[in-house]
């Protein structure tokens, strides 16, 4: 069953249970856009190269535990809650993983291909240019990817606030590692500093952009909604298991393991309190929804025209 919204009484509904109005939601989405960008960029103008390193290293086990959580505790619960049939979003959620693979397998292979042979004669001249040129696939890649966060974010936030927070709070904690990387390789590909400063913020525009663009094509992305977020929750397992668990089995000591373990659950315990304190609200909420007609009814017809009239000069 298609999810359908045309009323947007679904959207109003998660709106007032959030307690915002929908004009902050785009203050939510503009922020959060901006989140990951900033944050990277006021690390790799503060630190060194060496302090960047050590940070990438454990932000690596903190981001595993929150993306994880992330799409198995809020994103793929919220999508199977709409009206859509849960057998279709289990099949984009599939489609999702197996979709990231394939583009992946494609990117590697076209890598490969593109170096094969390469390993026996190089200028040094020839070097710097690969390696700038490698710098320059990284942004572009860089920012496709920033715009879908962008959208990502937009949806989670439209579908209901604390879902975007905790959609944010994975984006952000991923892509500030993920940045920081991106503006390592940068510097290594021959990129001044001040350079490598400038583009990163440039492709991190784009998450700014997909926000907004997100925010405003609303009736349009009010069916969709729920496979969209199938699909981030497919993006954020699968970044987890395929890209950032395989980093950590490379370190086997035990003096690191430990550490892991600990940051992974720490991530973890953030999405779960955040999920809690989303059940808090609904149940407040649902418990304000019941009560009320219960009150009305005890208190008499007349508390009824009372509290309409006390509502109105609230409202005014």
């Amino acid at each position: 069953m298609p999810f359908a919204c045309a009323d947007k009484s679904w959207l109003n509904r998660r709106l007032v249970r959030g307690r915002i109005t929908i004009d902050a939601v785009l203050v939510f989405i503009v922020l959060a856009s901006l989140a990951s960008g900033v944050l990277s960029l006021a690390g790799a103008a503060t630190f060194s190269f060496a302090l960047l390193s050590r940070l990438i290293d454990k932000m690596v086990s903190f981001s595993a535990g929150v993306l994880l959580g992330t799409a198995l505790l809020h994103l793929l619960p919220e999508s199977l809650e709409t009206h859509v049939d849960p057998h279709i979003i289990t099949r984009w959620l599939l489609g999702g993983l197996l979709g990231f693979f394939l583009l992946e397998k494609l990117a590697l292979l076209r890598h490969s291909h593109h170096h094969e042979g390469d390993g026996h004669h190089h200028e040094h001249g020839h070097d710097a240019h690969e390696a700038g040129k490698g710098g320059w696939m990284i942004l572009v890649g860089s920012a496709i990817h920033n715009f879908a966060d962008g959208v990502v974010i937009a949806a989670a936030f439209l579908t209901d606030v604390r879902l975007g927070v905790a959609a944010t709070v994975s984006i952000t904690v991923h892509e500030v590692a993920h940045k920081l990387g991106d503006f390592m390789v940068l510097l290594n590909a021959g990129f001044a500093r001040k350079k490598a400063l400038v583009f990163t913020l440039a492709s991190s525009s784009t998450a700014l952009l997909g926000g907004i663009l997100g925010y405003f094509m609303l009736d349009q992305l009010q069916d969709v909604i729920p496979y969209l977020l199938a699909l981030a929750a497919s993006s954020f397992i699968y970044i987890a298991v395929s890209d950032l668990m395989p980093q950590m089995q490379r370190r086997t000591s035990l003096k690191d393991a430990l550490p892991q373990i600990m940051l992974i659950a720490v991530g973890l315990a953030l999405v779960v309190w955040l999920n809690a304190h989303d059940h808090d609200h609904d149940h407040e909420h649902e418990h304000e929804k019941a009560s009320g007609p219960a009150l009305a009814q005890a208190a008499g017809p007349g508390a009824h025209d009372a509290g309409d009239g006390a509502g109105f000069a609230k409202q005014k």
